[in-house]
C-alpha cells in the first residue's frame, strides 16, 4: 500500500521528477516530466538516463556519480544546447535513495525548466548593455551598495571598485547636480517619491558626463529598507538636445533680429499662413489676412509673377526645394526685393503636407550688388586698358589676373605669367625688401607701399619698375588679395646708367691718369737716374774695357726703360674707348682659340683641362680683352703649377640672371691670402720666386674686365690651388 502511494505521489507530482537505480536506469518518472520530453512511461522505464538525455554533459555525469555515493546536491542554471540548436536552462536537485538494507538504491532527480525566466533575464541584460543601462541597489539596513558592471563603467571604474552611498553621491557634479540627487534620495526615503532625472556626474578620470538616474524605495512594515534603480549614460543624446535647444534659441533671435518672416502653404487646403514678421515685410495688416495666397500673388511684380508661381508649383510636384528671388510692389508704390526659401514637410500628427519657408528683404543687398557690378565694370575697363602694368596677386604670391601692359613689360604671355609667382620674376636683391613690406601690409601696419624694384624679363635682362601695392579686404576685415601697379622705368634707368657709366669711366680714367702719373714719375725717375749715372761714368772713364762694360750696362738700362714704357702704354690703352668696342662674344669659341694658341705649352706641361662652358653663352666684351684675360689666367696656372702633382685646370661657366659667372680653378702652388689679399691685383706685385714674374698680368686682367663692366674675385690656399671667379654681362 505504501509503495502504491509512493508511485501515485511520483506520478502526479507537480514537478519533473524521476527515480533511477544505481545503473542510472529509470525506475519511475512523473507524468509532468514525461509530457515535457514527449515520452510514454513504457518508453523510458528500464532505459538509461543517458540514452533518454544524450545531451547530458560530462560535468552532470560526475555529479550523478558523486550523488550515488550517498550525497545530495542542488544547483541552478545548467545550460543545455540540444542537437537541434535549442537552448534550455534547468535547475536540479539530486539525492540518493536507500533500499531496505540501507544501501544506496539509486537517485531521485528533480528538474525545473527555467528557460523562459533565464531567456527573459538575458534579453533584459542585453537590452541594458546595448542601451548602456546599469543597475544599482542600496540596502538601507546595513548600508551595503551594489553597482552592476555597466554602472561602474559609466563612472570610469573597474569591476573591483566597492561603492558606498557617500562616494556614489560625490560623483555628481558639485553644486546643483549633487544637491539635486541628495534631495531626491531624501524625498524617496522620507516620502516614498520615486525619481527619474538627468544630471551631470564627474567620472574617475575627470570627465563630465550626463546620466539618467532612476530610483525608487522599497518598504517593509512601513520602513524604507532598500533603494533600487537604473543608471544610463545619456551624454551624447543630452548634449545633442542642449545644442539643438541653443541653436533653436539663436535661430529665433536671429530670425527676429534679421526681420525674417516664416510662412507655410497647406497643399490640400491651398491656404497660405504666415507670422507677423512676414506681414510687416509686405506692409500688410493682421486683420487683412483672408486669402493670403491671392494677396501674395497680387503683390508680386508683374514681370516676376508667372516665373515665381511656376517655380513654386515645380518644387511641389518634384518635391524639390523652393529657392527664389522676386520683387513685390507695396501699396506705397515702393519696390522691394524678397528672398524666399522653402521645403515640403509632412506633419507627423495630421499627415498634412505643407510647404514651409522663410522670406526676408534683400533690397539693400540687391542695390549694393548693382553698385558693385558697376564698379567692377569700371575697374575692369581701367585694368584691361591701362598703359600701366596692373595685377591682382593672391596671398600665396601667385598672379590672379594680369593686364596686357604688365605682360608686355616682362615679355611673358598671360598664361605663362599666371603659372609663376611674383617671387619667381623678382630680382633676388629686391626680394626681401618687397617681402618685408608685404608682411607689414598683411599685419595691418601699413595700408599700401611703393618701392623701386627690379624684375627679370623672360629673356633674362633686368626690368626696372616702380611698384605700388594696395591690399583688398573682405567684409570680415581679412585680406582677400593685393592690387599691384607696375610702372616700367627701364628706359629711364638705362639712360641714367649710361650717364653713370660715362661718369665712372671719366672718374676711373682720371684716377688711372693720377696713378699713371705716379707710376711714370717713380719708374722713369729710376731709369733716368740710372742712365744719368752710367753716362757720367762713361764720360770720365778712359779704360777701353771698362767703357765697353758701361756701354753694355747702358743698353740693358735702355731695354728696361723700353719694357716699362710698353707696360705703361698697355695700362693706358685698356680703358680708352672701351664702350664703343663691346660686342657679343662666344665664350667657348674664345677659350678654344686661346687653348689652340698654346697647345704646345699645354702638352709640354701635361696639363689636364676640364672645360664646361655651354656653347650658346654670349658675353658683352671686347674680343681682344677676353682673349688676353683667358690667356693670362691659363698661362699663370702653368707658370705657377706645383711640382708635386700633375696640373689640373677646371673651367666652368654658369648663367645667373643677366650675368655669366666663369670660374677658373687649378691645383697649383696657391697664394697666401693672409699676406697678399690686398696686393693680388696690384701692379708689379709678385708672390712666387719665378724668373719670368713681372707682376703686371693680373693688374692688366683686372683693368680689362672692369673696363667691360665686369668684376674678378679670387680665393686661394697655399699648396692647394687658386680659383678666380669672373663675372661678365650677358650680351642682349
Amino acid at each position: 500500500m505504501q509503495k502504491t502511494q509512493i508511485n501515485l505521489f511520483i506520478d502526479d507530482a507537480p514537478i519533473e521528477m524521476g527515480v533511477l537505480d544505481v545503473n542510472m536506469h529509470f525506475v519511475k518518472c512523473s507524468k509532468l516530466w514525461l509530457n515535457k520530453i514527449a515520452k510514454s512511461e513504457k518508453e523510458i522505464i528500464g532505459k538509461s538516463y543517458y540514452d533518454v538525455f544524450p545531451d547530458t554533459t560530462e560535468e552532470i555525469k560526475k555529479i550523478h556519480e558523486y550523488c550515488l555515493k550517498g550525497s545530495y546536491i542542488s544547483f541552478e542554471g545548467e545550460k543545455i544546447l540540444s542537437s537541434t540548436g535549442k537552448v534550455q536552462w534547468f535547475n536540479y536537485k539530486i539525492n540518493s535513495w536507500k533500499n531496505e538494507k540501507g544501501k544506496v538504491g539509486g537517485l531521485i532527480i528533480v528538474r525545473e525548466d527555467i528557460s523562459n525566466r533565464r531567456n527573459e533575464e538575458e534579453y533584459r541584460l542585453k537590452a541594458q548593455e546595448i542601451a548602456n543601462i546599469g543597475g544599482w541597489e542600496v540596502n538601507l539596513v546595513n548600508n551595503e551598495v551594489y553597482w552592476t558592471s555597466i554602472t561602474k563603467e559609466i563612472h570610469g571604474l573597474d569591476d573591483s571598485y566597492v561603492p558606498t552611498l557617500e562616494s556614489g553621491i560625490n560623483f555628481y557634479k558639485e553644486g546643483y547636480h549633487r544637491e539635486k540627487i541628495v534631495l531626491l534620495i531624501s524625498d524617496a526615503i522620507g516620502k516614498g517619491i520615486p525619481w527619474d532625472v538627468e544630471l551631470i556626474i564627474v567620472t574617475s578620470t575627470g570627465i563630465e558626463k550626463w546620466v539618467r538616474a532612476i530610483g525608487k524605495v522599497e518598504y517593509i512594515n512601513g520602513k524604507a529598507v532598500k533603494l533600487t534603480g537604473t543608471f544610463q549614460d545619456v551624454d551624447t543624446k543630452k548634449r545633442a538636445e542642449l545644442a539643438h535647444f541653443e541653436t533653436q534659441k539663436r535661430l529665433n533671435i536671429a530670425t527676429k533680429t534679421a526681420n525674417i518672416g516664416v510662412w507655410d502653404y497647406d497643399l490640400f487646403k491651398q491656404e497660405l499662413s504666415c507670422d507677423n514678421a512676414t506681414l510687416l515685410l509686405y506692409e500688410s495688416k493682421k486683420e487683412n489676412t483672408n486669402n493670403l495666397y491671392k494677396s501674395w500673388k497680387n503683390r508680386l511684380l508683374e514681370e516676376d509673377r508667372e516665373r515665381v508661381v511656376n517655380e513654386m508649383y515645380y518644387a511641389i510636384q518634384n518635391k524639390d526645394e523652393f529657392n527664389t528671388e522676386f520683387r513685390i510692389k507695396l501699396k506705397s508704390g515702393k519696390i522691394k526685393y524678397i528672398k524666399s526659401i522653402a521645403q515640403l514637410h509632412k506633419d507627423p500628427n495630421t499627415g498634412a503636407i505643407k510647404m514651409i519657408g522663410a522670406n526676408w528683404d534683400i533690397t539693400e543687398y540687391k542695390n549694393t550688388v548693382l553698385k558693385l557690378d558697376k564698379r567692377k565694370e569700371s575697374f575692369a575697363g581701367v585694368f584691361n586698358n591701362s598703359s600701366v602694368g596692373m595685377a591682382l596677386i593672391g596671398l600665396d604670391g601667385k598672379w590672379l589676373k594680369i593686364n596686357k601692359s604688365l605682360c608686355s613689360s616682362l615679355g611673358y604671355k598671360q598664361e605663362e605669367l599666371l603659372e609663376l609667382t611674383f617671387q619667381d620674376v623678382t630680382h633676388p636683391d629686391d626680394y626681401l625688401t618687397d617681402l618685408n613690406l608685404l608682411d607689414e601690409l598683411i599685419a595691418g601696419k601699413i595700408d599700401n607701399y611703393q618701392i623701386e624694384k627690379r624684375y627679370f624679363h623672360k629673356k633674362g635682362h633686368t626690368v626696372y619698375v616702380i611698384l605700388s601695392v594696395t591690399k583688398v579686404t573682405k567684409i570680415d576685415g581679412s585680406i582677400s588679395h593685393f592690387i599691384s601697379q607696375v610702372v616700367d622705368i627701364t628706359s629711364r634707368i638705362e639712360a641714367e646708367n649710361k650717364v653713370k657709366a660715362v661718369l665712372k669711366i671719366t672718374a676711373d680714367q682720371n684716377e688711372s691718369l693720377t696713378n699713371f702719373a705716379h707710376i711714370v714719375s717713380h719708374n722713369l725717375r729710376s731709369h733716368s737716374t740710372n742712365l744719368s749715372m752710367l753716362t757720367g761714368f762713361l764720360i770720365n772713364e778712359t779704360d777701353p774695357e771698362e767703357r765697353a762694360n758701361l756701354i753694355n750696362m747702358l743698353n740693358e738700362s735702355s731695354d728696361s726703360l723700353d719694357e716699362t714704357i710698353t707696360h705703361l702704354n698697355e695700362v693706358v690703352s685698356v680703358k680708352l674707348n672701351v664702350l664703343g668696342k663691346l660686342e657679343g662674344v662666344r665664350l667657348l669659341e674664345t677659350f678654344d682659340s686661346v687653348r689652340k694658341s698654346i697647345i704646345a705649352l699645354l702638352n709640354e706641361n701635361d696639363v689636364i683641362l676640364n672645360i664646361r662652358i655651354p656653347k650658346e653663352y654670349l658675353v658683352n666684351a671686347v674680343p681682344a680683352y677676353l682673349e688676353s684675360i683667358l690667356l693670362n689666367l691659363l698661362t699663370n696656372s702653368i707658370k705657377y703649377s706645383s711640382p708635386k702633382r700633375r696640373l689640373v685646370v677646371d673651367i666652368k661657366a654658369k648663367r645667373e640672371r643677366d650675368k655669366i659667372k666663369l670660374t677658373f680653378s687649378d691645383n697649383g702652388l696657391g697664394i697666401d691670402m693672409k699676406r697678399h689679399k690686398d696686393k693680388i691685383f696690384g701692379m708689379y706685385k709678385t708672390f712666387h720666386k719665378h724668373k719670368k714674374s713681372k707682376g703686371i698680368g693680373l693688374f692688366i686682367t683686372k683693368s680689362q674686365i672692369e673696363a667691360m663692366n665686369g668684376k674678378i674675385e679670387v680665393e686661394s690656399s697655399v699648396d692647394i690651388g687658386t680659383t678666380f671667379t669672373l663675372y661678365f654681362n650677358c650680351f642682349k
